[in-house]
């Protein structure tokens, strides 16, 4: 049986056979094919673009700022002073609407708190009595018995009408000043008028129902015999005026 001749590499000239390397070679065929890749080399390569291949953020040529430009013209923007905003509203709520009986509670309620509310006044023979709506009838019981023990009065005989006015403003000025409750105001029957017409009678009681001085009065009734009768009127008062600085007289007293 014939023995198989075996071939042996050939070496390159001038090398031992021990110190041959194979992958030395390859190692420096792939570092001269990655600087032949490189990106300056390409550029000193005619025919080559500096961007191509390169990655986005490479600053665009002249040429193509010069594309740009020429193809934005005439292109103008959605919003010259920028975008609009508009809040965003929410949803509209109906109110309700107001039965006859609910608005004419309101309208009571709010007349009763800024003390303007419309007095009930009873007028039978010469006794004469009014309450501010919504009070409660116990206090005027007890303003008829003469349980509010009256803490200062007035007294309006010999006085013509405009006399009699002044007289009550600062009278009851001084009253609501110092904190009284209840005060008496003698007006007089009018016994000695002309045609025996009680004149400031009829008056006190508009002062006090319509005038200013509404807001601060509660109630009001002819007096018990020993304090008048019909020619006395007590007047019960708030504890403190609704609205501050409201009423000012030509004294000068003011609240």
């Amino acid at each position: 049986m014939s023995r198989k001749e075996t071939k042996s590499a050939t070496l390159p000239r001038g090398t031992a056979p021990c110190a041959y390397r194979p992958f030395t070679v390859l190692k420096d065929l792939a570092a001269s094919i990655a600087v032949s890749e490189s990106p300056q080399r390409r550029s000193s390569q005619p025919g080559v673009a500096v961007g191509q291949g390169m990655s986005c953020c490479t600053e665009p040529s002249e040429n193509e700022i010069e594309l740009f430009w020429r193809e934005m013209q005439g292109v103008q923007r959605l919003w010259p002073e920028g975008p609009n905003l508009v809040a965003r509203r929410g949803p509209t709520l109906v109110p309700r609407p107001l039965t006859t009986e609910d608005a004419e509670v309101l309208a009571e309620l709010a007349d009763l708190v800024a003390g303007t509310a419309a007095f009930d006044i009873t007028l039978s023979d010469e006794y004469v009595e009014g309450v501010v709506g919504g009070l409660d009838l116990r206090l005027l019981q007890r303003l008829r018995r003469g349980e509010f023990a009256y803490q200062d009065y007035v007294d309006l005989h010999g006085l013509n009408v405009e006399q009699a006015k002044a007289r009550v403003d600062e009278f009851l000025a001084t009253a609501v000043r110092t904190g009284k409750r209840c005060v008496l105001i003698v007006h007089g029957r009018g016994k000695n008028s002309k045609d025996q017409v009680p004149v400031l009678k009829r008056r006190v009681t508009e002062w006090l129902a319509r005038g200013r001085w509404s807001r601060v009065v509660l109630a009001f009734c002819s007096a018990r015999p020993c304090d008048g009768g019909t020619g006395a009127l007590y007047v019960l008062l708030r504890r403190k005026p609704r609205e501050r600085g409201k009423v000012r007289v030509a004294t000068g007293v003011k609240w």
